[in-house]
This record gives structure tokens, C-alpha cells and sequence, in this order.
């Protein structure tokens, strides 16, 4: 079996990925199994860059080949804000809902609540990054908060050309269309490669 770090403490991105992995024949760990890691810090100005840092840093310090992803939240209105600081747009240790209530303050009153949710999502061995890919979901940003399914700004986001929030649609759904989903979907076959190399010793 290939082991797969998911380079994150994430437990809702884990479970995401898990569903997007299903079917092959991996062991996905995170960084929860490597307690004495010290997280890496994301101050890089792009999600590209972000992702790829984290990365590399789990793989050299685990020796895995490891997988991370960076998203922004793009709104045309704000001038592409909350972008590459969307997990922490509302200060440091913020929660989820402090970063929606932002957001939605912000857009008060603002007719085109265009959007985009991007994902980088970076594959990584201790000698340096493999691939990494980009997925882009359009959308508009709703009014209030709509749905309890998903986390971070999936109760805001209405993705083009459906009528509910990706917090209304059952995780099936969203994984089916999301920006994730795009990213892991157009790594996934180096992902294979990997895997099909791996029974030549590599691991």
C-alpha cells in the first residue's frame, strides 16, 4: 500500500480527500500523526507557493511524498480579498464563522458578488515538488448564510450555475464540482504513477 501524507491538521480536508481518493490503494495520513511537527508558516504571497512549502516541508520531515493544498477565496468586489489570507481574514485564530460574518459585512449593499474559489494542491518527495495543479469554481457570494453542510466559507458560496450553497448540497455534491476536487481530479494520474512505481521499492 502507498502511504500518502496530507500535509495538514485539517480533519474536513482529510475527510475530503479520502472521498476524492476512494478506490485506490493508499494509506492517508496527516500531520495529526506527527505530533512533534511543527506547522509550516504560510507567508508566501500566492496559494501556489503556499502549497508548495508545505509540501515540501512535511515530505522532508516525514520522508513521505506528501500532499498539500492552499484555496483563496477570490471576490471581484473586494478586489480579489480574502485571496491567499482567506483562512485568517478576520485576524489570527479566527473561526470559519468569523471570516463568513466578515465577509458578508463587507459585501453589504454590493450588487456583483462575484467570485472564485482556487485550489493549488502540491505533490511533494523529500528531493523536491512533483507537480502541482489548479482548480478554479466561479460563483456569487450570498447575502446571509445558507446550509450547515462543509466549513470555511461553504455557507456563503453559491456556485455558478446552481442555486444553492455548497453548505446545501450533501458532500457527494459538492466533491463531484468543487475547486478540490478540480485540483486532486488533475493530479490524481501522477498520483497513480507514483503508486505504480512504488512497487518497484519506492514508498
Amino acid at each position: 500500500m502507498f502511504t500518502l501524507l496530507l500535509a495538514s491538521h485539517n480533519q474536513d480536508k482529510a475527510k475530503e480527500l479520502k472521498a476524492l481518493l476512494s478506490g485506490m490503494n493508499i494509506q492517508l495520513l496527516t500531520l495529526n500523526d506527527f505530533p512533534n511537527i511543527v506547522p509550516t508558516i504560510e507567508d508566501q504571497d500566492t496559494i501556489s507557493a503556499n502549497a508548495m512549502k508545505k509540501a515540501f516541508e512535511a515530505s522532508l520531515k516525514t520522508g513521505l511524498v506528501s500532499l498539500a493544498d492552499d484555496t483563496g477565496l477570490f471576490i471581484k468586489a473586494l478586489n480579489d480579498k480574502p485571496g491567499v489570507y482567506s483562512a485568517r481574514f478576520a485576524g489570527e485564530h479566527c473561526s470559519y464563522k468569523d471570516n463568513r460574518m466578515k465577509v458578508l459585512k463587507l459585501m453589504e449593499g454590493i450588487t456583483n458578488r462575484y467570485a472564485e474559489f482556487r485550489t493549488c494542491v502540491a505533490l511533494s518527495a523529500p528531493d523536491g515538488i512533483i507537480s502541482f495543479k489548479i482548480g478554479i469554481l466561479e460563483g456569487n457570494i450570498t447575502t446571509e448564510e445558507r446550509g450547515t453542510n462543509g466549513f470555511g466559507y461553504d455557507s456563503i458560496f453559491m456556485p455558478l450555475p446552481f442555486n444553492k450553497t455548497y453548505a446545501e448540497m450533501t458532500d457527494t455534491e459538492k466533491n463531484s464540482i468543487s475547486h478540490r476536487a478540480k485540483a486532486i481530479e488533475a493530479i490524481i494520474p501522477i498520483i497513480k504513477e507514483l503508486i505504480e512505481s512504488s512497487k518497484g521499492g519506492l514508498q
